[in-house]
């Protein structure tokens, strides 16, 4: 991993007892639009978990997002600052230059995979030290438009970043290639949180309406064409003529829902769906489940899966998930070729009874850990030594 040293970015502060205190590092976390996906609430999940006296985060949003927690992340001590999107881009770099002169930040953490191109460039012209580049995701079939962008600026990936981070071997591969020197940051998670607890559960089925007899199919995602959600409403109309019991709950929302639930209704099967939203307790809605699928195009990692793993749920992933997302040795694989397949592997699942996980599974995903980790990062980054 790279390492460079800025100037001294720690100011020094007189204590209330005389003695001379560091402010925190600054990052600016570049985040893109905040609508509710996996990599703003990853970015979050570590600002709420890692030293906040010694590093905080700035979050660099663009204008058009519609959930940006920003009483939360000012009560943290950060700040939020508005950006055009990128697809003005010339107001957007703009303001980025403005920025980045005005606050001085000694490290850019790029989190919007190829487009980090955009912000770290600004970055590299102000002079900024320390420019990271995160990849969370890859590419896959079904997003045309996308995908040509993806790999028109895929070869700029590796020019402004002075380091490299990745939250999957996969990822960090496909977007810098396979030699090229990054670290992989697991995508931390409080693990006590998604653990098993059959109290939970009981309840959560009840919030539910959900009878004791059925057979309850998961997914946890954005609706829009990387989570293949209409996928999964082929494989329960597969499934429903043997497993009358079966249902899928959905939970998240996003620009493809309304066309997902009216394929549902032309296939008879509306009754048979529970379309959840935005949810703020997906922790207590793994345990009510009692098998999760996750037919994405293309994943970085797929966190959702590791967090049903955690909860000690069988777990269908496509073949398009990373390997590194089973964490158990359990998780079945399978190609996004017909519902066929996946038809058959849910016809032969059963409720079968959970018990907690052991404490080891998933170890490299405890937040705790995984923040401090990058903690010390930021800190040999800057230059300042381990106290």
């Amino acid at each position: 991993m790279h390492t460079m040293c800025g100037s001294d970015v720690r100011h020094h502060d007189e204590g209330a007892d005389g003695s001379r205190q560091q402010e925190p590092i600054r990052v600016a976390q570049i985040v893109g639009k905040m609508v509710g996906g996996g990599v703003e609430s990853v970015v979050m999940n570590y600002y709420r978990h890692i030293d906040r006296s010694k590093v905080q985060f700035d979050f660099l949003v663009d204008e058009d997002s519609t959930r940006v927690p920003e009483e939360e992340i000012t009560a943290l001590g950060g700040r939020v600052f508005r950006i055009p999107p990128y697809q003005h881009p010339i107001r957007y770099r703009r303001e980025l230059i403005r920025l980045m002169h005005e606050q001085q930040w000694s490290i850019v953490h790029s989190n919007i995979n190829t487009l980090s191109v955009f912000p770290l460039s600004a970055a590299k012209k102000v002079g900024v030290p320390v420019r990271i580049a995160h990849s969370h995701s890859t590419m896959g079939k079904g997003e045309f438009a996308k995908n040509v962008m993806k790999l028109a600026l895929r070869p700029f990936a590796n020019v402004y970043p002075t380091v490299r981070f990745a939250c999957s071997h996969y990822a960090g591969e496909w977007l810098f290639g396979k030699n090229a020197d990054f670290t992989v940051i697991p995508n931390g998670i409080e693990l006590d949180k998604f653990r098993f607890d059959s109290v939970i559960r009981q309840e959560a089925r009840k919030e539910l309406g959900i009878a004791e007899d059925t057979f309850l199919i998961g997914h946890v995602g954005r609706f829009m064409p990387q989570k293949n959600q209409a996928f999964l409403v082929d494989v329960l109309a597969d499934v429903l003529p043997g497993k009358p019991n079966a249902m899928i709950a959905f939970v998240g929302d996003g620009p493809d829902m309304p066309a997902v639930q009216q394929h549902a209704e032309e296939l008879g099967i509306v009754d048979h769906i529970l379309f959840l939203g935005q949810r703020s307790d997906v922790n207590r809605l793994y345990q009510a489940f009692d098998v999760f699928c996750l037919p994405s195009l293309y994943e970085g990692l797929g966190m959702v899966a590791v967090e049903a793993q955690v909860a000690n749920l069988p777990c269908l992933l496509s073949d398009a998930v990373p390997l590194e997302a089973d964490v158990t040795g359990k998780s079945i694989f399978l190609p996004i070729a017909g519902a066929k397949l996946w038809s058959e592997a849910l016809s032969h699942s059963e409720s079968s009874s959970r018990s907690r996980m052991m404490d080891d599974i998933a170890g490299d995903y405890d937040i705790q850990k995984c923040a401090k980790q990058l903690m010390q990062r930021y800190e040999s980054l800057v230059g300042i030594e381990k106290e």
